[in-house]
């Protein structure tokens, strides 16, 4: 009688699930499976097709997204959003510039001379190996280095080469591809333009295609996830930069300028950091250990302060997402986008974690709202009885 009269708040779709019987769940998650995947390589073909297209949106988006926090601070001052737009734009326009024209082309002139003298480099690790290994047989230890000098001279040393010439000759293809699609640039730099006045309407006509109760919580998590990521990642990868080439020039390391910018770009991504100081140490190992120890010492002192000290105190909490996690989206995004997919993978990654948290919360919810529903009735049902039993 109670059974009858309960009622249950979950979906049609969910009662229709758990009303099929073992078997009829099979079949339809094999029947399902292959529209998933041809609809999968449908969008992928349709994302192939509009690739540029979306590449531009994007880029020019998230230049707008970081853009808009100084433009919504001018706006709080009472200046008018195109006023502030605009400023906003060109100040960041020509800083960009003066990069170029300062910054960049010396770093390439470091990594030119990088690139000639890292031969050098490498006879002087392998002299280095050779030393340490005599001083092992004086020391009487049963370890011998011979197998490892043989192949830093013959392999190492041409690997090493030619991977700093690829990426070098990879800087120089960005560099021509940026100028020859100078459409791409432009469009870029239009859209952002154009974003920066027009974000707040351009999001409130996206968001209105959801439903209404969904509409505030997924524009809160996502403005958050982007913001606490992106944010954080430039305040981490600025201060590291400018840390650690002033240190590095200051101590005169070689190529102090070039390391410490490529550390600085490559904390970008999170754990680029750590990967690139382990690079930079072991680059600088070749030609001297001690100046390599130097470096790895200073360079995991600044990490720490900057990591521990500086982005916490501004943003807190940057992602929420346990570090596997967050390496996980990093390889997805970058199989999927290559490097524009690494760069929105774990704000992305958080978005999916929030709304499956929602989910899970909103299933909670009904099966606790289950039980007390069916005392409610129960209750009814025998207050209803009552005057008839005494009757």
């Amino acid at each position: 009688m109670v059974n009858s009269g309960s009622t249950s708040p979950k979906s049609k779709l969910l009662r229709w699930w758990e009303a099929l019987a073992p078997i009829s769940r099979l079949l339809a998650i094999a029947l399902a499976a292959p529209l998933i995947v041809l609809n999968a390589w449908a969008f992928s073909n349709i994302f192939g097709y509009f690739q540029s297209l979306f590449v531009v949106l994007l880029i020019a988006s998230l230049f707008a997204f970081l853009l808009n926090y100084p433009v919504s601070w001018l706006e709080s001052k009472g200046m008018r959003r195109t006023q502030a737009a605009i400023l906003v734009f060109f100040t960041a326009l020509l800083l960009l510039l003066v990069l170029c024209v300062t910054l960049v082309p010396l770093a390439f002139s470091q990594a030119q001379q990088f690139v000639v003298r890292l031969p050098e480099w490498v006879d002087s690790g392998q002299r280095q190996l050779v030393f340490f290994n005599e001083r092992v047989d004086t020391w009487g230890l049963p370890i011998s280095l011979d197998g490892l000098i043989a192949q830093i001279g013959t392999r190492l040393k041409g690997e090493v080469q030619n991977i700093a010439g690829q990426v070098l000759n990879l800087a120089l293809n960005l560099t021509v591809v940026t100028v020859v699609r100078l459409l791409d640039v432009l469009l870029i730099v239009v859209s952002t333009f154009y974003l920066l006045q027009h974000c707040n309407e351009i999001w409130v006509s996206l968001i209105e295609w959801l439903p209404s109760r969904v509409q505030q919580p997924f524009s809160e998590t996502l403005r958050l996830s982007f913001q606490n990521y992106f944010i954080g990642q430039v305040i981490v990868a600025t201060c590291m930069a400018t840390g650690l080439t002033s240190v590095f020039l200051l101590l005169k390391f070689p190529f102090g300028l070039l390391f410490g910018l490529t550390i600085g770009l490559m904390a970008l991504v999170p754990f680029g950091g750590s990967v690139g100081i382990v690079l930079v140490t072991l680059l600088m190992a070749l030609r001297d250990i001690g100046v390599a120890l130097q470096m790895l010492a200073v360079s995991a002192i600044v990490q720490q302060i900057v990591e521990n000290g500086i982005a916490p105190r501004i943003l807190g909490r940057v992602t929420g997402l346990n570090p596997f996690w967050v390496f996980v989206s990093i390889l997805t995004g970058a199989r999927v986008g290559n490097v524009l997919g690494v760069v929105v993978a774990v704000p992305t990654a958080v978005v999916i974690k929030e709304a499956l948290v929602a989910v899970r919360a909103t299933r909670q919810g009904e099966d606790n709202v289950a039980p007390e529903t069916s005392v409610t009735v129960e209750r009814e049902f025998v207050t209803e009885a009552e005057p008839a039993i005494g009757e």
